[in-house]
């Protein structure tokens, strides 16, 4: 049964940490494109919830999943021609501040449009129900079944054989699937076409580039406009995965930001690392139910709860998982302060 667990926790940590990678490709690209560390990225996700609420309850999930992108890019892209660049010659403190501001004016904007409790935002039913199911028996070890298995391979008539049958959404499937495309997509983007060779000289040479007859200041408003889109995207698959309610922002805030500092600042080959590492961490330690005296058991160590507190040491595994990240993150600004692939620091 042990293996049966390892690989449907792994399936859920790669599924989660590709969502979360979703959530901060996009704030990665604008700060290395631009040098802006976004402050509302999170509130774009929540926003890209929220439209493919809307957009699903009168066209269906499938449109949703384009007009949502679209709907949350176009906000973004705005918020950079008429707010963000005109402080962006002030620093980086100003820029900060006004998307912090935005942040709060996006989440009172949902809540006097949709409410202040979660929404019925549901998985489409051709999503609905497992993708696959993993068949564990003692006697024939795993198997992978298409969809849902039978009941008779479930229910084992031999009293001495143990069997158990664990299923994988097919949603999560859908989210890995969005994910990898989106990484892909992204990448040819800036590395094998014309329009990414000109965001990417835009950033170091912008005097060349307009010298060059392109617009520079327009260059700017499409990358940030793009990196909403991202963030509006992942707010349509995850917002069904999950709960799409106006706290989800806040939620999520932190946690992309210690993906982005963990994977490298600027670098989507770090955040893409971070985001796999925190996700299958996370979701390995949720699923532990086991305290700190077990494991230092395990370890070989004789320690009792009295050693060093007994509260303390009868915490578990999972009630400590929430902080694992954060405790991730700081000993990453210890040790390798630029990131696992970055190239500058801070």
């Amino acid at each position: 049964m042990e293996s049966s667990f390892f690989t449907i926790s792994m399936l859920n940590g790669v599924s989660y940490g590709l969502l979360l990678f979703m959530l901060s490709s996009g704030l990665t690209l604008i700060f290395s494109m631009m040098g802006v560390l976004n402050f509302a990225h999170a509130s774009f996700y929540m926003l890209g919830a929220y439209v493919a609420f809307t957009t699903a309850e009168l066209v269906g999930f499938w449109p949703a999943l384009l007009v949502a992108p679209l709907v949350v890019g176009g906000v973004g892209a705005l918020f950079e021609k008429y707010c963000l660049r005109r402080v962006h010659k002030f620093g980086h403190v100003p820029e900060l501040l006004i998307t912090f501001g935005l942040s709060y004016v996006l989440l009172e904007l949902v809540q006097l449009v949709w409410g202040r409790s979660a929404v019925n935002y549901r998985v489409p039913a051709a999503l609905d129900g497992p993708l696959f199911t993993i068949v564990s028996s003692s006697a024939s070890g795993l198997d992978f079944v298409w969809r849902q298995a039978p009941a008779q391979l479930c229910n084992s008539v031999d009293p001495s054989v143990v069997v158990s049958c664990t299923q994988f959404p097919a949603y999560r499937g859908f989210m890995m699937l969005v994910a990898i495309f989106m990484l892909v997509a992204v990448w040819l983007l800036l590395t094998r076409t014309r329009i990414g060779l000109v965001i990417q000289a835009a950033l170091t040479h912008p005097e060349t580039v307009e010298a060059l007859g392109h617009n520079v200041p327009r260059v700017f408003m499409l990358v940030f406009g793009g990196g909403a889109a991202l963030a509006g995207l992942a707010g349509v698959i995850g917002g069904n995965a999950f709960v799409t309610e106006p706290g989800m922002a806040a939620t999520v805030g932190s946690i992309i930001f210690v993906v982005v500092v963990v994977g490298g600042m600027g670098s989507l080959a770090g955040a893409f690392l971070a985001s796999l590492l925190i996700g299958v961490i996370q979701t390995f330690a949720v699923a532990v139910d086991y305290s700190l005296v077990n494991l230092f058991s395990y370890a070989g160590w004789a320690i009792t709860p009295e050693t060093f507190g007994y509260p303390v040491l009868r915490l578990t595994v999972s009630q400590v998982a929430p902080i694992l990240p954060y405790l991730f993150l700081v000993l990453i600004l210890i040790f390798r302060p630029r990131g696992l692939l970055g190239t500058r620091e801070g």
